[in-house]
């Protein structure tokens, strides 16, 4: 069988961590048609966007996708291709698995916990309105002096619908790889309408699965302190948008950084699969670059497709290239100007050796 997934190489060091992922997963043996499509800060100047609808497009066709890290502006400029790609095609579950690697530099050890992320709502819903908008004065105006008038508004929105999809899917993965626990993350004691909202629709979800996975809640600034106090004790941990994106870098740093994080949004017609760290424009060719994190992503796309041999095989020899330290880029070695590092494209030659 032949897939055809479409391939964003993304900017930066995006161009360069694509295509090491793409030969690594094709040597698998797995059989891809890549359908490679331009995305990003690079080709605002040839599109006029930097997210083209044929991108689009081409995903909804695939139904798959792979993609390297795309700039996001800080504070101005585009909004997030990243965020627009989620919220475009529904991919309403960012799953985010964090895992120890031996050989990976961190304070932790036996780490494996997954980040099941809501994708579509809470405050990345994107509703703002600027400081002096009529919509921010209209909403200063109805809040009765709880908000200062020089304010800009951002809102927060949570659906039953969106809620019961994210618990949902956080259980439904929870029964199909083994795993025993989820834990809901909020923070309702403070927003009880939003969050209390999730936690009373994570309640009758759990219920489905009495017997089968165990549920907890754990407030979310309770649950920062416990990841760093004792991570072995959590499992699958489902929140909202905001917590997750801020939750999946602090797992991340539980098992060496964004590096080795892989990340994968999911929908009910598509799926994209991508690193968790940033395009890092200024190492762009330079040859530079960790490729683990958007490989693993390979990974579970590999999963996700039906593949599961291959992605074993190709799990194993990533862990097995960290395991030795050998050819591994400068960020994984003991110093960082340690000569012996290696570039993206060694590294990637060094997995698809270990898998022949």
């Amino acid at each position: 069988m032949v897939h055809r997934i479409t391939l964003i190489p993304g900017d930066g060091t995006g161009p360069e961590l694509a295509e090491a992922a793409r030969r690594v997963i094709d040597a698998t043996g797995v059989k891809i048609d890549w359908d490679i499509v331009e995305a990003g800060v690079d080709v605002i100047e040839k599109y006029g966007t930097p997210l083209p609808e044929h991108v689009l497009e081409s995903i909804r066709r695939n139904k798959v996708a792979l993609k390297g890290p795309i700039t996001t502006p800080i504070g101005t400029g585009f909004r997030s291709v990243n965020v627009a790609l989620r919220h475009a095609l529904n991919l309403y579950a960012c799953v985010r698995p964090c895992k120890s690697y031996p050989g990976v530099r961190s304070r932790y050890q036996d780490v494996d916990l997954v980040i099941v992320r809501e994708n579509s709502e809470d405050l990345y819903a994107g509703v703002e309105f600027d400081l002096d908008s009529p919509e921010a004065k209209h909403i200063i105006a109805m809040a009765n002096g709880k908000i200062r008038e020089d304010s800009a508004i951002s809102i927060k929105p949570f659906s039953v619908t969106g809620c019961r999809n994210i618990v949902k899917y956080a259980f439904d993965y929870a029964v199909q790889n083994g795993r025993k626990k989820v834990t809901a993350v909020a923070k309702a004691n403070i927003m009880k309408y939003t969050d209390g909202l999730f936690y009373r629709v994570a309640r009758e979800v759990a219920k489905e699965f009495e017997g089968k996975i165990a549920y907890e809640e754990v407030l979310v600034d309770a649950m920062c302190m416990q990841l760093v106090q004792r991570p072995e004790s959590y499992d699958v941990l489902v929140m909202s948008n905001l917590y997750g994106d801020i939750l999946s870098d602090l797992c991340a740093g539980l098992v060496g950084g964004l590096g080795v994080a892989p990340g994968a949004n999911i929908g009910n017609e598509a799926a994209l699969f991508e690193p968790t760290h940033g395009s890092a424009p200024k190492y762009k060719g330079m040859n530079k670059v960790n490729p683990t994190a958007i490989i693993l992503s390979g990974v579970l796309m590999l999963r996700y497709i039906g593949e599961a041999g291959a992605a074993a095989k190709l799990e194993q020899a990533v862990a097995a290239v960290i395991k030795e330290g050998k050819s591994v880029t400068y960020d994984m070695k003991g110093e960082r100007n340690d000569p012996t590092a290696v570039g993206t494209k060694e590294m990637a030659d060094a997995i698809i050796a270990r898998m022949k």
